[in-house]
């Protein structure tokens, strides 16, 4: 009987609807026989944490009775999605394997311990279009953290913050237009860290928080997902949810170091941090900077954009040796990187953004950077 159940397991384990994990493409070695589903190694560390409501399972090495096998057999991870899933907003954040552990976490404990998308009303931290309270902002100038008031209202298509409890005026507005939010557990340094960017004047400014609970942490991220679909379904009234949902908010192309050096290539090339948003490739002296000491406009080939291994020749003052030379119609951009790998990387970022057509709107942003002095 052993081999039996064993055998039904790994039958039950082979069905197509349940073969991979609901957040990871990994294939399934773990199973929640509570819920009746499979998970992968990564995301059967996360049910744990809701242990009330999830145990968990190996499918090969831990033992199986049979009544188990049958429930997980008449469930799976199809028939659990249809029941768990049922009105998940059309803006909500759906993780996958390559999003931080806040990301996931919340997500599994959205679907099964507050069962958010069987119930409208569960959904109101971020679906009401108005949205207060205090996170904890880095200052600009001396990196403390301190408790801010933020206020994210649709209405006014605006989010602010105030710098005193009790002031009547915002310290920044930021329109919902052009504000994105990115989780930054590594570069902030807590597990719960959210870069906020909105641009001032065309440029891009930095806002990096936090809060103690995730939950409030992932609320505020989806609140700013939804506004910024409702803004996005009045500005673009003929899109699709499949084509809104991409722009709602966006993870960096690639972030990292590279050396650079300035318009006339004469003067020696210095360490900067670099971070590929979109199409704007922008450079600071500390990751954690509030605005950019540059901004360099990425379009695309069919405009006269490329990027090309190496260096020009006779070019001196750098340290690292693998070299990148990015061709704009006005100018060469020349940077070099620390190892071969990382000038690949590179490479390969620029040259997907390269290789996509420029929208209509890019235009305008190109034409702007080309005033700049």
């Amino acid at each position: 009987t052993k081999k039996k159940t064993y055998r039904r397991s790994i039958e039950c384990l082979s069905k197509p609807a349940s073969f991979k994990c609901f957040i990871c493409v990994a294939d399934p070695e773990w199973a929640s026989y509570t819920l009746g589903v499979f998970v992968c190694l990564s995301c059967s560390g996360l049910h744990r944490n809701i242990a009330q409501i999830s145990k968990v399972k190996s499918i090969v090495l831990d033992p199986w009775s049979s009544s188990e096998v049958e429930f997980m057999d008449s469930v799976g991870n199809n028939t659990a999605k249809a029941k768990y899933e049922q009105i998940v907003p059309a803006f909500y954040y759906k993780p996958t394997h390559r999003d931080c552990m806040l990301l996931r976490e919340q997500w599994i404990r959205a679907k099964y311990e507050r069962k958010e998308f069987m119930c409208v009303e569960k959904q109101e931290p971020y679906s009401a279009g108005y949205r207060e309270g205090f996170l904890w902002k880095r200052g600009r100038d001396n990196g403390q953290y301190l408790s801010r008031k933020f206020i994210l209202s649709e209405r006014e298509g605006v989010l602010k913050y105030f710098n005193k409890h009790d002031a009547r005026e915002p310290k920044a507005i930021m329109k919902i237009n052009t504000v994105n939010a990115t989780f930054q557990p590594t570069k902030i340094g807590t597990a719960n860290g959210l870069q906020i960017t909105y641009l001032k004047d065309n440029s891009t400014r930095n806002i990096f928080v936090y809060h103690e609970d995730g939950k409030e942490m992932v609320d505020w991220f989806n609140a700013i997902r939804a506004a910024r679909f409702h803004y996005l379904q009045v500005a673009f009234p003929g899109a699709s949810i499949a084509d809104l949902s991409p722009k709602l908010t966006r993870n960096y192309i690639k972030e990292g170091y590279m050396e650079k050096t300035g318009p006339k290539h004469t003067e020696g090339f210095k360490k900067r941090w670099f971070t590929m948003d979109d199409r704007r490739l922008m450079y600071f002296k500390d990751p954690m900077d509030a605005y950019a000491r540059g901004e360099v406009f990425i379009g695309s080939k069919e405009n006269s954009y490329s990027v090309l291994p190496g260096l020009p020749p006779n070019i001196q003052g750098y340290h690292w040796q693998f070299g990148i030379t990015i061709v704009t119609p006005d100018r060469k951009f020349l940077f070099t990187c620390e190892t071969e790998g990382d000038q690949q990387d590179w490479i390969a970022a620029l040259q997907s953004v390269i290789d996509r057509p420029m929208l209509p709107q890019e235009y305008a942003v190109e034409a702007y950077f080309k005033r700049k002095p």
